[in-house]
């Protein structure tokens, strides 16, 4: 095994270049205390923002140069304490960007009541007084939406005054799921004991020994059926929260204020679901064929995540893996290749793991700054996959940040995820096509079948679990852990089928699903993915305006509606046309490894 270094051993070349953001130390300092003195300065519009059509304008531009020092040098204190998680003094500057947030978030909370107590119709003849003006129509028109649903200034004050009670669930959840957790001892495929943790449990999982893979389901369940009164106590309590939240600002129910924000009708979410349940033939299909090449009589859900072909066993250095993902996405056109290229030209990426470094990956960045991706890149397949998807992330934010202005160059979490996974679509189609063996090619295309079961079957399960428990709370019937428990074991004999045996203790498994502490979040994995097969299928197939529509998508930003951006680049998705064609796309692919596997 190689060893892990100390941050201070990792050659500069592996790292990623920050003085782009924050030139040192001193430059942090300095510009932590001008964010200061801008904040000081937004405070002296306080009830007086429409004045006029010039100090709306003034209002917005200082805002925007406070917004852009600020988020500069918190994603520098950002990146740089997630490099060594062990340094204190690296931990000192998230700190203190902490402290500015807190004040940031007291100081200006009377800019929302302030505006919406206003007339859109006010805000409107500024907007015509002044050409400068324009550029914020969009932004203000969104933002007035919120005025049916925004209290007066003492109501307003108040529940921010009680806000601090809220979130106590989620981080008592929180603490159960991580600080107290013990999910006791397995013994390995070697014979060793090891103890679970939620970092190897998707290890053991996928084990290809069955005895394993049971043993680490069972104990991660037995856990939480341990622990399942308190858990419920707390996810009721949650539930409860969202659904008088939602009423205290006058929506209809807690789903339409998750959903308000990206201006997505509820109807859309429960189409989507109907969508699915008439799509359960091809999942139950897959399930089979599973089950028949790995000879068993039964299918439990702790097979569900094992591939049943061997794993590509061939190492992948990081410039190997780089020249992969430079010529698996040759497709998305030689301009994208030629941006993209600088992500290891420019030093975006901190390549590899040391000691203290956070794990996992992620991209992250600021309008004044290249993206960032951290890896932790490791020479596998896997690794490959993610830096393709981590660098799908930095190209919409390179983008974005390019073609948009600062107000509009920040995309919203339900398109956040599309970028990411066009890259892994294409890798995967590219890494299927270029098999060199028939056992291979099983593989890149269980890896296709498996990421569409589990994103977008499994999190439209999770998302009707969510919708089920939420309108039980709204008609005041009671969400006891029996509740809980038997709602959610029902969904996934229907998700799974006859054919697969729901283990008992899979009715425990929506108590360690941390996602639904908040609320009406997961079908957005199910949609990020239907949207980017769509974009990968009709870039792969060479349809007409496929890649120019596609790179219309990654520059637009938060410039729209979501779904008008989407429709701007040839994807109706409140149609749900795009989920359809997902799933039908899932079926060819299960009939093609059937033909496969004869």
């Amino acid at each position: 095994m190689k060893k892990e270094i100390k941050r201070s051993e990792v050659l500069e070349e592996n790292t990623w270049d920050l003085t782009r953001l924050v030139k040192d130390e001193s430059d942090f300092n300095q510009k932590l205390e001008e964010s200061y003195k801008l904040l000081d300065e937004l405070v002296t519009f306080k009830g007086h923002i429409l004045d006029s059509s010039k100090t709306l304008l003034d209002f917005y531009k200082l805002e925007e140069k406070y917004d852009r020092l600020s988020t500069r040098i918190y994603v520098w204190a950002h990146l740089n304490a997630d490099t060594d998680t062990t340094d204190s003094n690296k931990q000192m500057f998230m700190e203190k960007i902490t402290k500015l947030a807190d004040k940031e978030a007291l100081v200006l909370s009377f800019v929302a009541p302030e505006m919406l107590s206003v007339p859109y119709s006010k805000v409107e003849e500024l907007i015509n007084e002044d050409k400068e003006l324009e550029m914020y129509r969009y932004a203000l028109k969104d933002f007035y939406r919120y005025q049916t649903h925004t209290l007066s200034e003492t109501e307003e004050e108040l529940l921010g005054k009680i806000s601090s009670v809220f979130g106590n669930n989620s981080k008592a959840f929180s603490k159960l799921n991580n600080a107290d957790v013990d999910l006791g001892v397995i013994t390995d495929e070697s014979g060793t004991e090891v103890k679970l943790t939620h970092s190897n449990y998707g290890k053991y999982i996928e084990s290809k020994d069955r005895e394993v893979r049971k043993q680490a389901f069972t104990n991660m369940h037995e856990y939480y059926k341990k622990h399942i009164n308190t858990i419920a106590t707390l996810y009721s309590g949650q539930v409860n929260e969202n659904c008088v939240s939602a009423k205290i600002k006058k929506y209809n129910s807690a789903i339409e204020s998750s959903l308000y924000g990206d201006n997505i009708p509820v109807s859309f979410y429960k189409k989507i679901l109907e969508i699915t349940h008439n799509n359960f033939g091809p999942l139950y299909k897959y399930l089979d064929i599973r089950r028949k090449k790995f000879g068993l009589n039964e299918l439990h859900m702790y097979d569900l995540h094992v591939n049943i072909a061997d794993t590509p066993s061939k190492k992948v250095p990081f410039e190997e893996g780089k020249e992969l993902v430079l010529k698996a996405l040759k497709p998305l056109g030689n301009t994208y290749i030629k941006d993209l290229s600088k992500a290891f030209t420019e030093r975006w990426i901190d390549k590899y793991s040391n000691i203290g470094k956070r794990s996992g990956a992620y991209q992250f960045g600021c309008y004044d700054s290249t993206p960032y991706v951290l890896l932790n890149y490791n020479d596998t397949l896997y690794a490959v996959s993610t830096m393709a998807h981590e660098l799908g992330h930095a190209m919409h934010s390179y983008y974005s940040n390019n073609k948009q202005p600062y107000l509009y160059h920040d995309y919203p979490i339900v398109l956040a995820e599309i970028a990411s996974t066009v890259n892994e679509v294409i890798l995967n189609d590219y890494l299927s096509k270029h098999a060199q063996t028939k056992e291979e090619k099983i593989y890149h295309l269980v890896d296709f079948l498996d990421m569409v079961r589990a994103t977008i079957y499994r999190q439209l399960m999770f998302a009707e679990f969510e919708m089920k428990i939420h309108e039980l709370n709204e008609n005041n019937e009671p969400v006891t852990e029996q509740v809980l428990s038997d709602t959610y074991y029902e969904l996934n004999k229907l998700y799974y089928g006859n054919d697969v045996v729901s283990d008992d203790l899979i009715r425990y498994e929506w108590a360690r699903i941390p996602h639904f502490y908040t609320a009406f979040y997961v079908y957005k994995y199910a949609t990020g993915l239907s949207a980017a097969l769509a974009f990968a299928s009709r870039i792969l197939n060479n349809e007409e305006n496929a890649l120019e529509e596609y790179l219309t998508f990654l520059s637009s930003g938060g410039s729209k509606d979501p779904f008008d951006i989407l429709k701007d680049a040839g994807l109706d998705m409140e149609s749900g046309k795009p989920v359809e064609e997902a799933l039908k796309l899932f079926s060819d692919k299960v009939n093609e490894l059937e033909e496969l596997l004869k």
